[in-house]
């Protein structure tokens, strides 16, 4: 089924690659949708339901929450929206498969760079090139320490209120890492993650369509992830991320973290 996935995904990516669609603002002008989310979100939506027939779906247009199914779809159409609308590169595809409470299938593919990620659980994450054809490889994360990690984050941009609340956790974390980064798509990053390129990761609050996906990806090439209680992620509701190459650079994240506690409450 993951091969059947990943054409599923790489014919979506057509309806992005265009320059005529129409942007909308859902919650104010940073959290926008574009025609392209809707337009590749329905064709996903009919095609996963022919794949795999019976199965819900949670996914983050049009507020679609159909999770009375033993097998769900957890659907970004564009991650990274803002990105796509400005042409950035960082932007792509996320289509996660969960049975019970566990993430059994992800792909993630930011066609603008041709870099399809696709992980089977049990069975690793590999990395493909569908449209140049470059060899496929599988993916591990880095084996840096702390102190030479690189970490992407945010300042909880949908939810700014928390922001000098992240700002303060963030600059704790790079005092003691080598530096930091921000791409605008938490798939995009924790697929990063996932090819050795960066090390940590913090987001105070993201939706499940953001993390879904690439949480397998990240964990089949040997990442860790968790909320910020140290506890598994539930892929069906909002939390905050944190992810690390290793179990010991995750437990020094979290402790950086909850270092906050104070101030810290779940999102």
């Amino acid at each position: 089924m993951l091969q059947e996935l990943t054409d599923i995904v790489v014919e979506a990516s057509a309806l992005m690659l265009t320059d005529d669609f129409q942007i909308t603002e859902k919650e104010g002008i940073a959290n926008i949708v574009t025609s392209s989310d809707v337009a590749v979100q329905e064709f996903l939506r009919s095609r996963l339901a022919g794949l795999l027939p019976d199965s819900g779906f949670l996914m983050e247009e049009e507020d679609t929450h159909d999770l009375a199914h033993e097998y769900i779809w957890i659907v970004d159409p564009i991650d990274g929206t803002a990105n796509y609308a400005r042409g950035i590169r960082e932007c792509g595809i996320c289509v996660g498969l969960r049975c019970g409470s566990q993430m059994q299938l992800a792909v993630v593919y930011l066609p603008r760079t041709d870099e399809l990620f696709a992980a089977e659980s049990g069975k690793g994450t590999f990395l493909h090139h569908p449209v140049s054809g470059k060899p496929s490889r599988r993916l591990k994360v880095s084996e840096r320490p702390f102190r030479e990690g690189i970490m992407c984050t945010a300042l909880s941009l949908y939810h700014k209120e928390n922001a000098r609340l992240c700002s303060d956790i963030i600059m704790d974390i790079y005092m003691q890492c080598n530096d930091i980064r921000r791409f605008g798509s938490a798939a995009s990053e924790q697929c990063y993650m996932a090819m050795g390129l960066y090390e940590l990761y913090f987001e105070y609050i993201l939706s499940p369509w953001d993390f879904a996906a690439s949480s397998l990806i990240l964990e089949e090439a040997g990442g860790v992830l968790c909320d910020l209680q140290g506890r598994p992620l539930d892929h069906t509701r909002p939390s905050g991320v944190l992810a690390a190459n290793s179990r010991e650079n995750l437990d020094r994240l979290l402790a950086i973290v909850t270092s906050h506690g104070a101030e810290l409450s779940s999102p």
